[in-house]
């Protein structure tokens, strides 16, 4: 069976218009609910938490129905990191957790991510078997088993204090002015507070949240405002998350930024130094700059590809007890201290090295030289199969054997979004400019078709 709700990240999709529907909802939490509840007693509980997107309110309420229905006690967080959903679920001993958000997404969007009762997103085949009952009849509980809803005032809070003890023991920020982009998102709250409770002068901004300005012109996937800030302030170093806040970006004291790759590269070095990397090896995806691939090589550090989305990049590194790893998008994963993406985290640990090298944020987020990367993306249709095609095929055959001597090509359908990616890797620039350009030209034509 093929997934069809369930993306690489959940169920993602326009606000209001199927998937993500207040119908769609209440089947998902319904499906969940039977799927996780093992027995008729009435002891199961569910967390959820929230960005701060207008329709999260809906989705919210829509989930609460389904699950109360088939007798699981929901427990709502409020806006939260994601992160904060997987560390509360495992926590607070529930069954299930659940995150309404489209990360790094317009407001208009939204989405659905599940987390096990160990804290860690579901599986492939969990995902399939919650699909298939969503199109099924779902079994209610008896009147008696209805569940419970109940709102945790202080998830935001468990959450603040145990990301401060990520940071090193008797380290201070004290003396750093840091700017830090919440992205008018879900750790407008957090992000500010363990930054000023570990001694950081803080200078906040995507912190005004109106449910519709989510990673609108801030956050990781703009951060302009973020540089300026830093520049203007004469900051020490700037933290751009994203809407959810498992994605993060740095910025340098020049007002440069470091991407997910730097980030993970200067981290596995560090950690690899003070043996803390499990089996010398960094997990990251086929999206991953080849420059770290080599900077990592040189440290004598392996680098293990998966296919792009962090919930893949965490199966390899459970798989094979490995205990760092990411996406160049800002995704990155210490399952030391988390079971996924922590983007408040990571900058945690950019910041201890901060503060243990007394070093500036510039000579620690440019570890290697990058490959030059191109990446174009193309939008389609929904239903439509632009890569199926011989055109687009033969296209990708043909940029694949002219790169194959100076980098390397990756061209894949998005999984949350209606776009084909394609992304080229080349010391020789003009041939990649070429390439990219022949594959986005034959893609547009058949999505214009």
């Amino acid at each position: 069976m093929t997934k069809k709700l369930f993306g690489t990240d959940g169920v993602r999709g326009l606000a209001n218009t199927y998937p993500m529907t207040a119908d769609m909802a209440l089947k998902l939490g319904a499906a969940a609910g039977r799927y996780f509840r093992r027995d008729g007693l009435n002891r199961h509980r569910v967390v959820i938490g929230k960005d701060t997107r207008l329709s999260g309110y809906m989705i919210e309420n829509a989930l609460t129905a389904g699950l109360t229905s088939t007798g699981m006690n929901v427990l709502l967080l409020g806006p939260v990191p994601t992160p904060a959903v997987g560390l509360l679920t495992h926590s607070m001993r529930a069954d299930l957790g659940i995150m309404i958000s489209a990360s790094h997404n317009p407001h208009h969007d939204n989405g659905i991510k599940f987390f096990g009762p160990d804290g860690f997103k579901l599986s492939d085949e969990a995902e399939m078997e919650i699909e298939a009952m969503v199109c099924g009849q779902i079994e209610p509980c008896k009147p008696q088993n209805i569940g419970r809803a109940k709102r945790i005032d202080d998830g935001r809070g468990r959450y603040v204090e145990f990301a401060k003890t990520t940071f090193p023991d008797r380290r201070k920020l004290s003396g750093m002015k840091v700017v830090v982009d919440c992205a008018n998102g879900a750790a407008y709250r957090a992000a500010p507070e363990v930054l000023w409770e570990l001694g950081a002068e803080v200078i906040s901004i995507g912190v005004s949240p109106n449910g519709y300005n989510i990673n609108d012109g801030c956050g990781s996937t703009n951060t302009a405002a973020a540089s300026a800030a830093v520049l203007e302030h004469g900051a020490d170093v700037g933290i751009c998350l994203d809407g959810d806040a498992d994605r993060i970006m740095v910025i340098d004291e020049k007002g440069e930024v470091a991407d997910g790759d730097q980030i993970m590269g200067l981290l596995a070095r560090g950690w690899a130094r003070d043996q803390r990397l499990q089996g010398d090896t960094l997990v990251a995806t086929v999206m991953s700059n080849l420059g770290l691939e080599r900077f990592l090589q040189g440290e004598g550090i392996a680098l293990h590809r998966t296919g792009v989305g962090d919930r893949y990049v965490v199966e390899a590194m459970r798989a094979n007890g490995y205990n760092l790893g990411g996406e160049q998008s800002g995704h990155i994963v210490m399952t030391d201290y988390a079971t996924t993406g922590d983007g408040l985290v990571a900058g945690l640990q950019f910041l201890a090295e901060m503060v243990r090298t007394d070093q500036p944020a510039s000579a620690l987020t440019s570890v290697f030289d990058p490959v030059p990367q191109m990446l174009k993306n193309v939008r389609f249709a929904p239903g439509m199969l632009p890569m199926d095609t011989d055109t687009v095929k033969e296209a990708i055959a043909d940029g694949e054997a002219r790169l194959a001597a100076t980098g390397r090509l990756l061209v894949r359908k998005s999984g949350t979004e209606p776009l084909i990616r394609v992304m080229g890797e080349s010391e020789d620039e003009t041939l990649l400019e070429n390439v990219i350009d022949t594959i986005v030209e034959a893609v547009e034509t058949v999505a214009a078709a």
